[in-house]
């Protein structure tokens, strides 16, 4: 007998023989007790027709009605966030917020995966905080599919993803909002490497060597080749003036003083090489630095450090 039916419009076979697999196989895991869930289907031209079907008397079903229903919204709803949500908001990208270039559209969609697996806390976007973003999207989407099936057995796939998703719709759109200032942001700082390291190529170098020393945490020291502190302000500071008034989130004072000083080497004394300033730097002045983890200008000035990190268990 059948219970419901889901209807996919314009779907290839392989789509649907797969969505009636995960469909039976998941019911089947239920454990109905001879309630043999099956969930074969139709293929027509315009359409395909699952049917989620029991082999029980019409008196039994009633005991199980609940269960089924409740059971195949979870399972949508899984195959919705799996298969349609992104196919949703690369949608919403190119209709609301006219991005059409692929490269923009795969590095948004790229931003997008990033926030909605995110493990840590975006103050920017309250709804994606925490572990539990995709499990409340998947409520959110179960409770709605739910009361459609409660309201009748036959359920449009197609239709309702785009009739009746408006709250679901919306997150996406924040989502969506939150990635493309993220690639703009992202697309604003590379073009500002871009200009640091054009400037830095036609400056000539007008101190052979410097030497960044990294104390630890954002304690850093500039020295030149015979380990004394470089004042920049013996240096032309117009590329200073001009450059850093940008309104740009950047860390001003080691990059500006490293560019006005404008060293043939950079010699980076740290023992975290990973940190983000130390990355940058490297970007804007490519081969001209050298990254130490240990030498004996480390030894002298972060000679301690060393040795407590080798004392510590």
């Amino acid at each position: 007998m059948e219970l419901f039916a889901i209807v996919v419009m314009n779907a290839d076979e392989a789509y649907v023989r797969s969505l009636s697999g995960q469909i039976e196989r998941g019911l089947q895991l239920l454990h109905i007790a001879e309630s043999g869930v099956t969930a074969p289907f139709d293929l027509h031209e315009t359409h395909a027709y699952i049917r989620i079907e029991v082999k029980m008397k019409e008196r039994e079903i009633s005991s199980i009605h609940k269960e089924i229903r409740e059971g195949l919204a979870s399972l949508l709803a899984d195959h919705i966030i799996a298969e349609k949500e992104l196919l949703m908001l690369r949608d919403l990208i190119v209709k609301e917020f006219k991005y059409e270039a692929i490269d923009d559209l795969e590095a948004i969609e790229g931003y997008c995966k990033q926030s909605m697996c995110a493990e840590t806390v975006i103050e920017e976007l309250p709804i994606l905080n925490g572990s539990s973003a995709r499990n409340r999207r998947k409520q959110m989407l179960t409770e709605q599919l739910v009361q459609s099936l409660e309201e009748a057995p036959r359920l449009s796939l197609d239709g309702f993803l785009k009739f009746r998703l408006q709250d679901y719709t919306e997150e996406l759109r924040e989502i969506a909002e939150y990635a493309i200032d993220e690639f703009m942001m992202d697309r604003q700082y590379q073009e500002f490497i871009s200009l640091l390291q054009y400037f830095v190529y036609i400056q000539e170098a007008k101190i052979p060597v410097a030497h960044l020393i990294h104390k630890g945490g954002h304690e850093f020291v500039i020295l030149n080749d015979q380990l004394e502190l470089i004042d920049a302000n013996e240096f032309d500071t117009t590329f200073k003036l001009e450059v850093l008034e940008k309104d740009i989130n950047f860390e001003d004072m080691i990059v500006s003083t490293l560019i006005t000083v404008s060293p043939a080497n950079i010699y980076i004394h740290t023992r975290d090489p990973e940190l983000t300033i130390i990355k940058t730097i490297r970007q804007i002045f490519e081969d001209r630095t050298t990254v130490c983890s240990y030498c004996r200008t480390c030894d002298i000035f972060l000679g301690e450090a060393k040795k407590q990190d080798q004392l510590s268990p």
